[in-house]
């Protein structure tokens, strides 16, 4: 079987994503091929939120190029379907060209709409997120989580109280008529995809995994995220981009409830990745970015991966 025309990487943050994909590059040169990175991040794609947003620096963009990343201004809205627009074109081109497209990413929707054809759903009418945002501050996210479990108990069963953007963006959808129930055959979770996509989940030990999220944001304050934060702030930062994780908390100096919501976040990454189809999973925990590369190129060789078509 031949290796899938792209190659995905997925985890949560903090699990070492990026130092995979570049040691994995490296043996993918070795064979020939031409590898570029391309982001499946929600945050990474604005400019002046790079040390909060993880994205890859100035060595690591030397070692593999990088695409999607730090193009968009702090003041600017993004969508996920502007993402997937911008995905198709990169990686369609990358291939056309002979070059062999790596997905990166932890956010799992920009993922599968990177490598898949979804039914978008539009932004909700007007009005609405303004409506919930203003609820939220007003009110605070548990009591927002009280309405949404009154309203839709099978959604809010699966958002913790202080989860701020997903309680918001439930009622935005319950209030569109959109929320999905349970059950259903989501796309989301099929294996549909417009590229042959051999897709790896990254996996580590969730006492290691937490230890270095909290390592990486205390290195992250010593780098200047704060200052990065507040400069954000001060020029209008958009509601998508203050939801970077950490940027209200390093407003507020709160370190703890930064590392404490990564943590969480990094959790519900890992939901996601149990129910990407397809997925071959590569516990890290203890190991170097270049074994973790070297069991990843063997399961490219070796043809492994979702080979599905069409969305």
């Amino acid at each position: 079987m031949r290796p899938a025309e792209v190659i995905a990487l997925f985890g949560p943050t903090g699990v070492g994503k990026t130092e995979v994909a570049i040691a994995l590059a490296g043996r993918l040169r070795e064979r020939g091929e031409r590898p570029v990175a391309v982001s499946a991040d929600a945050l990474q794609v604005y400019a002046g939120l790079e040390l909060l947003t993880g994205v890859a620096g100035r060595l690591e963009r030397a070692a593999l190029e990088h695409r999607l990343i730090s193009f968009l201004p702090a003041d600017a809205t993004f969508s996920v379907g502007q993402y997937a627009e911008l995905a198709h074109s990169q990686i369609d081109g990358l291939l056309a060209a002979g070059e062999r497209p790596i997905v990166v990413g932890g956010t799992g929707l920009y993922l599968r709409a990177a490598i898949s054809e979804l039914s978008l759903r539009p932004p909700p009418p007007e009005g609405i997120r303004e409506h919930w945002e203003a609820q939220l501050s007003l009110r605070g996210s548990p009591a927002l989580h009280a309405v949404l479990a009154e309203r839709a108990p099978w959604a809010a069963a699966e958002i913790e109280p202080g989860d701020r953007q997903r309680i918001v963006r439930s009622l935005e959808l319950l209030d569109a008529g959109e929320l999905e129930r349970p059950g259903g055959d989501s796309e989301l979770w099929s294996d549909s995809v417009r590229h042959p996509t051999l897709l790896i989940g990254l996996t580590m030990e969730r006492e290691q995994l937490y230890a270095r999220i909290d390592g990486r944001v205390d290195a992250m304050v010593a780098a200047g995220a704060e200052e990065e934060v507040r400069r954000a702030n001060a020029a209008g930062a958009s509601v998508t981009a203050r939801k970077a994780l950490g940027f209200e908390e390093l407003l507020a100096g709160d370190v703890e409830g930064m590392k404490r919501r990564t943590r969480n976040y990094a959790r519900r990454q890992l939901t996601w990745m149990r129910k990407l189809a397809g997925t071959d999973l590569i516990d890290v925990t203890g190991r170097a970015a270049a074994e973790v590369a070297d069991e990843a190129l063997a399961l490219w060789l070796q043809g492994a991966g979702v080979t599905g078509r069409g969305g």
